[in-house]
């Protein structure tokens, strides 16, 4: 059986089925899982744990922050033993508070618009994943190469203490499948900027800014021009974006400031962009005499590169989904996530496979229900093709 006819198969015997998936998404996104909240997450884990141990062995992963949930890895044998692993990432921790349910309840309306936090990002992928996977373990299949899956518990903070975890999981892999969700219209993602967060801190001098204004050094002033200067860095046309965000300074009007900061977000498409910004910004000089800077931070994310690889596996995948009748796209987006790390060490990386809505980080977050069954079938298909 080809990815084509499985996904046709599996598509089909979904329809009638949605609302086994639309029950397994309300006792997903009912159980809260803030990136900060420690036992929310181990709860949650708990909950994956007991889900996927029916495809194979799970292990446990406890960071040693232990403001921070545990990492779980599946391990999914594969059909030929031989064949390098794929890799599927998913990460269950949202950015909503905790108690955001009582604000935003978990519901589903006539026309089958799921809402809830994190219904969308991402844990709508995670009922995607899990029933594509019930699909090959009913109809006695097992994906073409063996599966390492990965549930991380701080994508949405940067994945600090993931991220070596999905590097040492990655090495050597095929191909990565990242269940996250997908542009409008289901568009899978091919390409993600880079992103980074840096600090620039100001010391200057205080003083009385009535009496002796001239023997102080404004952080603010020093501020004002490092502003211009790194909003000068932007280049719209090949994507590079430069945000100061948050500025804080000063302690009173009357006094000189002595210290200020900038935070800045930056996004980039491509590693030479990425080489560029990082020198530029650690170049930067005061402009104000004894003025001081010291900047902090970085790249967290690199950007991930659409290759030759990845629009091959983009073209299967689209094949796949031509034999169910679905029109697939590719896109890329301004967003980082776990791919961002897989394409960076070379592993072909296909994005955005999760269920398709809209509103991620939003209070207007959804899930359109009725793609469930077609984004199943996709990556039931892709799991035994590729």
């Amino acid at each position: 059986m080809t990815g084509g006819e499985l996904a046709s198969e599996v598509r089909a015997s979904l329809e009638p089925r949605r609302q086994e998936l639309i029950d397994l998404l309300g006792r997903l996104v009912q159980l809260e899982s803030p990136s900060d909240d420690a036992a929310g997450l181990a709860r949650f884990a708990d909950e994956i744990a007991s889900l996927f141990e029916v495809f194979g062995r799970v292990e446990r992963f406890e960071p040693n922050d232990s403001q921070r949930g545990p990492h779980l890895r599946l391990n999914v044998e594969g059909a030929d033993a031989s064949a390098p692993h794929a890799v599927a990432l998913c990460h269950y921790d949202t950015v909503w508070a905790k108690g955001t349910l009582e604000r935003i309840p978990f519901s589903v309306d006539a026309e089958g618009v799921a809402r809830g936090p994190g219904c969308f990002d991402m844990k709508g992928g995670i009922v995607t994943l899990y029933f594509a996977l019930l699909a090959l373990r009913d109809r006695g299949l097992r994906p073409k190469r063996r599966l390492e899956v990965l549930f991380t518990c701080d994508e949405e903070i940067g994945s600090p203490t993931s991220r070596a975890l999905i590097e040492k999981t990655a090495q050597g892999a095929e191909l990565a499948y990242v269940l996250e969700s997908p542009l409008p219209g289901g568009t899978l993602k091919t390409a993600r900027k880079g992103t980074g967060d840096y600090l620039v801190r100001i010391t200057g001098r205080a003083a009385h800014a009535g009496v002796e204004p001239q023997k102080g050094i404004s952080a603010i002033g020093e501020l004002a021009h490092q502003v211009l200067a790194l909003h000068a860095l932007n280049d719209y046309a090949v994507g590079t974006t430069v945000n100061v965000g948050v500025v804080h300074g000063g302690t009173r009007p009357n006094v000189v400031a002595a210290e200020a900061e900038a935070h800045v977000d930056v996004r980039v498409q491509t590693l030479a962009e990425a080489q560029r910004i990082d020198a530029a910004i650690r170049g930067l000089q005061p402009t104000l005499p004894g003025a001081v800077l010291d900047i902090d931070g970085g790249l967290n994310r690199p950007p991930m590169e659409r290759s030759e690889a990845m629009a091959s596996l983009f073209e299967r995948a689209r094949q796949i989904a031509a034999a169910m009748g679905v029109d697939l796209r590719e896109g890329s987006t301004g967003g980082g996530s776990d791919g961002n790390f897989t394409a960076a060490i070379g592993v072909p990386t296909l994005d955005g496979l999760g269920a398709e809505g809209e509103g991620a980080h939003a209070a207007h977050e959804h899930v359109l229900t009725h793609s469930f069954p077609r984004r199943v079938a996709l990556v039931a298909g892709l799991l035994i093709d590729c």
